[in-house]
């Protein structure tokens, strides 16, 4: 890996195949299968992911993307599933992965990693994940969050330019701005 830089709490970096990404790392006093549950069910994955979705959970399973108002109705790919460790699917051209690793004392280590399709969105999507991840933390803690848009644009945008200035590549169309 090369090229890492961080911000606020997401990594830039260039995978060993030469992809770039963006990472996150979070650590939760509750067991993986807990944490599986916020990434595969569809109302806990409410509370936190930008788009509404439901999965069909096992490799090459279809995953249907809704509700994300700056972003069309989609769907990907399931790519691997090994629960309640390991998830990874395609969206939006993307590569999502979700690892859930136990830790002694009964945590878990949560990291999400977005392979980016283009560059250019690591500042925007890192910004993003930042956002999401904050609701994912208060609902994960037992909180009500109301999801990743109940922020607005003003939270992301500050964030943002925080990525930007720290060196994320940046300049990637940012849906809901026009």
């Amino acid at each position: 890996m090369s090229d890492e830089v961080t911000a606020g709490t997401g990594t830039f970096l260039t995978l060993d195949d030469g992809r770039p990404a963006v990472r996150f790392g979070r650590v939760y006093a509750h067991p993986a299968d807990r944490l599986w549950r916020f990434v595969t069910d569809p109302g806990e994955l409410a509370a936190w992911f930008p788009s509404r979705a439901e999965i069909d959970l096992r490799p090459g399973g279809t995953i249907r993307f809704s509700g994300d108002p700056n972003m069309p109705e989609s769907t990907g790919r399931v790519l691997a599933v090994d629960p309640p460790h390991r998830l990874s699917f395609e969206s939006g051209g993307d590569e999502l992965r979700f690892d859930l690793d136990a830790l002694d004392g009964g945590g878990t280590r949560f990291t999400l990693t977005d392979v980016l399709a283009a560059r250019d969105a690591a500042a925007r999507n890192g910004a993003g994940w930042e956002v999401c991840l904050a609701a994912l933390d208060l609902a994960v803690g037992g909180g009500r969050s109301e999801g990743p848009h109940s922020a607005g644009i003003t939270a992301w945008k500050e964030i943002y330019d925080v990525y930007v200035e720290a060196g994320f590549p940046s300049g990637a169309p940012v849906p809901g701005t026009d």
